[in-house]
């Protein structure tokens, strides 16, 4: 099977405000196409409540049942739907320090999350105690650039997993940020942090060539980007000096993009990178849709 393109046309909107219909309008779609919707959040931090109605930035923003409800709209609208996280799900809030993470990720199998990458915060009470929560998660755990053998994660953590919807292969994997400087060093013992940029091309090389991928998805907890240093490692690094990697869904640096930018590769083909911000105010959603040669994908994000 040949591997689909892009087309070369790009749409972004949002939408605001879960008060209001959530109204998708399809009216340009080819219904020959086949259609694949990412949703995605990231840095939610134990956010399970929504901010009260007085609170000046977000007022009644974010909160799960929001969430959820958001999530279910619009999965029947396409059951098509993947629904992704790109780390730092724990610590923020008194239900991580009371909970320990067990009631996040309970709630996110119940919304119906596919996979999530490790943020740094994930390791906040140490990897023990991190490898025991792992049961109430549902879904995957992804990241493929720390070294977890011997470790109480080893076996608990995949490099890699790929999906196969409505005859679409999608292959994700998860980058996590080095944790030197983030976490106590005890907390991370035996953890080695790899180069993004090598374990980027030869995983995205294996899921393209030997898995035959038509979409190759990235959960990246490295950051957006950093304006006092230009060289530490973040996600317009990545999609730069990487190739066969079409969306980068990132963490980290809470960076609420109005809209997801493109950023070309090593192959001068478009990467996409999205995020939404933090504590789950926002909901990621990009569609893309497929024919047999070639590729269209809208981005927006959603105020929850």
């Amino acid at each position: 099977m040949k591997r689909r393109h892009f087309l070369k046309k790009i749409k972004f909107s949002s939408i605001y405000g879960l008060t209001l219909p959530y109204f998708i309008n399809d009216d340009y779609f080819d219904n020959s196409l086949k259609k694949i919707t990412i949703l995605h959040t990231n840095d939610v931090h134990s956010h399970i409540d929504p901010f009260p109605k007085n609170d000046p930035l977000n007022p009644n923003g974010g909160g799960v049942i929001a969430r959820a409800n958001l999530i279910n709209l619009i999965k029947k609208d396409n059951p098509h739907t993947l629904v992704l996280d790109a780390g730092d799900v724990f610590q923020g809030t008194p239900y991580f320090n009371f909970f320990g993470g067990e009631l996040e990720l309970k709630l996110m199998s119940k919304m119906g999350y596919n996979a999530s990458t490790l943020g740094n915060h994930e390791f906040d009470n140490g990897m023990e105690k991190l490898s025991k929560v792992l049961k109430h998660a549902n879904f995957s755990f992804l990241n493929s650039n720390y070294t977890l053998k011997n470790t109480p994660l080893e076996n608990k953590i995949k490099s890699h997993e790929i999906f196969n919807i409505n005859g679409i292969k999608i292959g994700v994997f998860g980058l996590g940020i080095e944790l030197e400087g983030l976490v106590e060093k005890k907390l991370y013992k035996g953890v080695k942090y790899l180069n993004p940029i090598e374990i980027s091309k030869d995983i995205s090389d294996d899921l393209k060539y030997n898995h035959n991928c038509d979409l190759i998805i990235c959960l990246s907890h490295l950051g957006f980007s950093y304006s006092k240093d230009k060289n530490i490692m973040c996600d317009l690094i990545l999609a730069k000096q990487t190739k066969n990697i079409d969306l980068i869904i990132g963490g980290h640096t809470h960076t609420f993009l109005d809209e997801p930018i493109k950023v070309k590769n090593l192959e001068n083909k478009d990467v996409i990178i999205n995020q939404v911000g933090c504590f789950g105010i926002n909901l990621g959603k990009i569609d893309f849709y497929f024919s047999e040669n070639k590729k269209h994908q809208e981005g927006m994000s959603i105020d929850v």
